[in-house]
């Protein structure tokens, strides 16, 4: 229970209730000073005085002391607003959280508090669920933590990664969270697709357009209108349309096919592809200014090997949405068997596997007996030595190293805009490039 508030604390909370998302007051040593109503209303009620990282992580020490990256310590050090993901403990279980540290100073510019805004991630979950992506391990947060950076701006986003690690999964949290959620988000699955029917897929044909084209049809770009056009494995446009979409991208207006009358778009861009498409670029395989228009906000998911601690929740999440009455249950050594395979199809080989598996059990048990039964007939698979488990952990500090460099490329050295584009503070990207 809220203990007796003082006349400040009052002064306090009324500050925070104006603000859009639930908020606590904090000390410079981690106390709780006051909360607003949101706060309330989402987490419940905190006893002043306590430690943030107490109450959100069940920590005794702070988060950067816990193994985490703590926003507190961060703003401290840079003076300025800081921003990061956490999993925090709630009413309803443990959910992705995105923390907004300010720090508030005094009239001679001395930190005093700082003002903690909790934002709910609504597109990923850190608990067993059938409709979100779900993950708790550093590679997962990274990779949500940026494309919740990127979800409220209009740039375009590239996907990148090996096949079914979920980047239209992805796409989708991108597009939920955007001011283009009421819009619909459109997929283009470019694998396979010849110019004349791509283009006429995306931009629609009037009638007589060409032989078969016996009424006007509207094409996909109009289905995105106000919405997010996804375009799924980008790498496979052929070369002839990568033109037409570049045009696309600059001018913002299209031409149905057979028609002289120029339309405009509106829409979002979000691309994925599992090919190296700077490789492409320097074997002429891809228009390198395509290459640069749809590049303005690379992702990075990562393989189902670097998430081996995020398996479990998978699995069980996989499982659950494969047989939604029933109720299979996976054992520890069925999960521990899962955690030393190398999937080489990542996330979709997992669902197969235990698609199989739900067919083989001969209950609602699922053991290791049945998971390796489900896996014998699968060359690809094969367990990790120690040595290639030690090499398959990333390295997040690398990762975000090789981000901000490219990211500097991209902005031509520009510190600023790389710093506007990556959510941070230019004070914090220089100290990030000295890390």
């Amino acid at each position: 229970m809220n203990v007796i508030a003082s006349d400040s604390e009052l002064d306090f909370r009324s500050l925070l209730d104006g603000l859009d998302h639930p908020a606590i007051l904090l000390t410079p040593d981690y106390q709780i000073l006051a909360n607003n109503q949101l706060y309330q209303d989402t987490f419940g009620e905190i006893t002043y005085g306590d430690n943030c990282f107490r109450v959100s992580h069940g920590y005794d020490r702070p988060c950067d002391q816990a193994g985490e990256s703590c926003p507190l310590l961060a703003c401290t050090q840079s003076g300025e607003r800081e921003r990061v993901l956490h999993i925090h403990n709630t009413p309803r279980g443990r959910e992705h959280i995105d923390v907004e540290m300010l720090p508030l100073k005094d009239r001679k510019g001395k930190l005093r508090y700082f003002i903690e805004i909790l934002k709910p991630v609504k597109n990923a979950s850190a608990e067993i669920s059938s409709e979100h992506m779900v993950g708790q391990s550093p590679a997962f947060n990274h990779m949500l933590e940026l494309i919740n950076l990127v979800a409220s701006h209009e740039t375009s986003v590239l996907l990148l990664g090996e096949s079914g690690t979920g980047k239209e999964l992805a796409a989708r949290a991108i597009h939920d969270t955007s001011p283009r959620a009421h819009g619909a988000m459109v997929t283009v699955e470019c694998a396979g697709l010849t110019d004349t029917l791509f283009e006429s897929e995306l931009f629609g044909h009037v009638k007589g357009a060409f032989t078969g084209a016996v009424n006007h049809k509207p094409g996909l770009l109009e289905s995105a209108r106000g919405g997010t056009l996804f375009l799924d494995e980008i790498g496979d446009v052929p070369l002839t349309m990568q033109v037409k979409l570049l045009r696309l991208l600059e001018t913002g207006s299209y031409r149905e096919v057979g028609s002289t009358q120029p339309k405009l778009a509106d829409f979002r861009l979000v691309c994925a592809t599992h090919k190296n498409l700077l490789s492409m670029v320097e074997k002429g395989e891809f228009r390198e200014d395509l290459y640069y228009r749809i590049n303005a906000f690379p992702i990075t998911l990562p393989p189902l090997r670097d998430r081996r601690d995020d398996i479990s929740l998978i699995a069980q999440s996989i499982i659950r949405k494969l047989n939604p009455g029933a109720r299979y249950r996976l054992t520890g050594s069925a999960v521990n068997h899962l955690q030393t395979l190398s999937f080489s199809g990542n996330i979709r080989e997992l669902r197969n596997i235990l698609e199989r598996a739900t067919i083989f059990a001969h209950s609602n048990i699922i053991d290791e007996s049945v998971i390796a039964r489900s896996t014998t007939q699968q060359p690809g698979m094969s367990e990790l030595s120690d040595t290639e488990e030690h090499l398959n952990y990333p390295d997040l500090k690398s990762s975000e190293t090789r981000y901000l460099e490219e990211l500097l490329r991209y902005c031509a050295g520009n510190k600023h805009k790389a710093a506007q584009i990556a959510g941070i503070s230019v004070r914090s990207l220089y100290r990030k490039l000295a890390e």
